[in-house]
């Protein structure tokens, strides 16, 4: 209940205009003072915000269900122990969805079934580190992300180019008044090879889709550079940071290589 005490991280928006972050605090009890509510922390610390989203994680029913004379391990907190090809403790019994795996998505579980029919029946040697997953928290606006993020890719040693367009620039979000949040893309270093994206946008859901398709198709920036995108739409932020990438490609050596072959051209041109 709201008036529990919660050792929780807990982060405040005052308004859409001012967010704090105040993590890892002590609520002490929640009030409601007019349109407002009132978080009073441990020691009397007062907050004030418009709203509360209270996130309390879940964790999977398994127990009573007599899983251990199957020879099937539980850990707790956890749900059914599995290895990356989806196989419990017992090998000729599969676990997939909320009960067995990190990722708790609807789309996850659909996905991971998939990988147990082709292992379990067809001789297959699938894993869940295959699978590139994306996901989506339906906020507003919405927050989606797939494959690495920056740190992650920076504790790998892999070297990666940022390429980031702000939906303010995108003509759609304008007219919609959506105009907030972004399109990032990490790129191989020097490449347009996909390694990881993350969209904040009214639509983030839909957005990320498509960059979940040019992952699992390895579809680089190059490629999603040359396509044709219709306008006005948001998915042109996508089109944006590939235009980014092929911008970097233009190095000082190139450009200067391109102002010498424009410059004779248009020596020719005035010599006809």
């Amino acid at each position: 209940t709201p008036s529990r005490r919660s050792a929780v991280s807990t982060t405040a928006a005052a308004s859409r205009s001012s967010r704090t972050r105040i993590p890892g605090v002590q609520i002490d009890h929640v009030s409601r003072e007019g349109d407002l509510r009132v978080l009073t922390l441990a020691g009397g610390t007062r907050v004030e915000v418009d709203e509360i989203l209270v996130a309390a994680g879940r964790a999977p029913n398994v127990e009573e269900l007599g899983l251990e004379s199957a020879g099937v391990d539980v850990e707790a907190g956890r749900g059914v122990r599995i290895d990356e090809r989806l196989r419990t403790t017992n090998p000729k019994i599969y676990a997939v969805g909320d009960c067995a795996m990190d990722w708790k998505f609807t789309h996850a579980a659909d996905a991971a079934a998939k990988l147990v029919v082709q292992n379990a029946l067809f001789f297959g040697r699938k894993t869940l580190a295959s699978l590139t997953m994306p996901w989506c928290t339906y906020t507003d606006p919405e927050v989606a992300h797939i494959g690495l993020y920056e740190h992650e890719a920076d504790a790998r040693g892999v070297a990666v180019d940022v390429h980031r367009v702000p939906l303010a620039s995108n003509d759609r979000a304008r007219c919609d008044g959506e105009e907030e949040g972004f399109v990032k893309i990490l790129a191989r270093r020097g490449r347009g090879e996909i390694l990881g994206a993350t969209v904040v946008a009214s639509h983030a859901g839909d957005l990320i889709a498509t960059l979940s398709v040019a992952m699992a198709g390895r579809v680089g920036l190059g490629t999603i550079a040359g396509a044709i995108f219709p306008y006005p739409t948001q998915a042109e932020a996508i089109k944006g940071a590939a235009n980014l990438y092929m911008r970097s490609r233009l190095t000082p050596t190139l450009r200067r290589l391109f102002e010498r072959v424009l410059a004779w051209r248009r020596g020719a041109a005035r010599g006809r």
